[in-house]
């Protein structure tokens, strides 16, 4: 799947509209993303980029950008990222996450995730720690995620 994501992204991006349709797509996939509305901007092995708009249903009492709505994005671009990067023989899955909650989140968010080292082919699994830092529109960083991808050889097919 990472080569045909990636292929999809890097074709349907170059069109008008179309880094808000590659991450429909992505939401029509796994629709509990969609709750966030991401927007995906860069799509790379190794690094991925995407943002949320601050908009009313994203929001907590405070008026600022939910703590889990940060959660999700960080959790979007790091399977992204993760998908994309890893070697065809290989699948992924999330295994826990630790998150930091440094700033209030206001205005429209910014993630960005990066592996701790480059994903490889094994005959065993393995944990990979995805980073993911999430700024303001200041560039100041208002949360931070360290995300555990469990990465193991893809089942034989009979």
């Amino acid at each position: 799947m990472s080569a045909s994501v990636l292929r999809l992204y890097n074709s349907i991006t170059r069109k008008p509209f179309g880094h808000w349709l590659f991450s429909r797509l992505i939401c029509f996939k796994a629709p509990y993303f969609g709750s966030i509305k991401p927007r995906m901007t860069m799509l790379e092995p190794n690094r991925a980029e995407a943002s949320i708009a601050h908009r009313r249903s994203v929001t907590n009492h405070l008026g600022t950008v939910h703590a889990i709505a940060l959660c999700n994005l960080a959790e979007f671009i790091a399977g992204l990222m993760t998908d994309v990067s890893i070697p065809a023989s290989m699948r992924w899955i999330p295994k826990g996450m630790s998150v930091e909650y440094l700033k209030k989140a206001v205005g429209t968010q910014r993630g960005v995730a990066t592996p701790e080292f480059p994903p490889y082919e094994s005959t065993e699994g393995y944990e990979l720690p995805v980073d993911v830092v999430v700024t303001n529109p200041q560039s100041d960083v208002v949360f931070k995620a360290r995300i555990s991808m469990w990465v193991s050889p893809k089942p034989a097919r009979a």
